[in-house]
């Protein structure tokens, strides 16, 4: 895929399933070291995975791949996947909290409620906070957090500059009252991350 700064998936996009077969274990593996610069560990069990066209991309091939609900499906993926594509002022992730354990799972979650409302990127002592994706409730009635959530980092242009600078101190936060964490971002996570952002 070229299309690094296209910032939508449209239908013209996708391969046909016969196609997507022929070359996925090999874009599977192309995919890891995507992947990999574009994950921060934070804590002992929180993980962010900040998406870009690509990671999209291939998370809709799969759905579809693995599903085959063909033209129907494909129009709920796009709805459901294109707004995580970063629109060149914003960083993008799934953050997930991963517990193994179903019994410690369900225990820690009760813990978390509305922790998504505690995440910032922290951009030379400058605090962004996260703009949770709004289309679910993360946090139930009874204050369970889910385990899988969406995140917006808005930036302005002066916070993007910072970004690029490696003079400026970059993290990322979690300051809930039960999980208070912090991940620095550095090397071939932060050039990664600084390429989702136009300038």
């Amino acid at each position: 895929m070229t299309a690094l700064k296209k910032r939508q998936i449209t239908a013209e996009d996708i391969l046909p399933l016969a196609e997507y077969q022929k070359i996925r274990k090999e874009h599977k593996q192309k995919l890891i070291p995507i992947k990999k610069n574009r994950r921060v560990a934070i804590g002992p069990f929180a993980t962010f995975y900040f998406e870009n066209f690509e990671t999209m991309w291939s998370q809709i091939q799969e759905m579809l791949y693995i599903e085959k609900g063909g033209e129907e499906q494909l129009k709920d993926e796009l709805e459901a996947y294109n707004p995580l594509i970063p629109n060149g002022s914003e960083l993008v992730a799934t953050f997930m909290i991963e517990i193994d354990d179903p019994v410690r799972r369900d225990f820690m979650l009760r813990q978390l409620g509305h922790i998504d409302e505690t995440i910032y990127l922290s951009i030379a002592g400058e605090k962004i906070f996260a703009v949770p994706e709004q289309d679910v409730e993360r946090t139930t009635d009874d204050g369970k957090a889910s385990s899988i959530h969406f995140l917006h980092f808005p930036l302005t242009a002066s916070q993007k500059a910072a970004f690029r600078d490696p003079a400026s101190d970059l993290m990322l936060g979690i300051e809930h009252e039960n999980y208070g964490h912090i991940a620095l971002i550095k090397g071939e996570t932060r050039e990664a991350l600084a390429g989702d952002l136009s300038d």
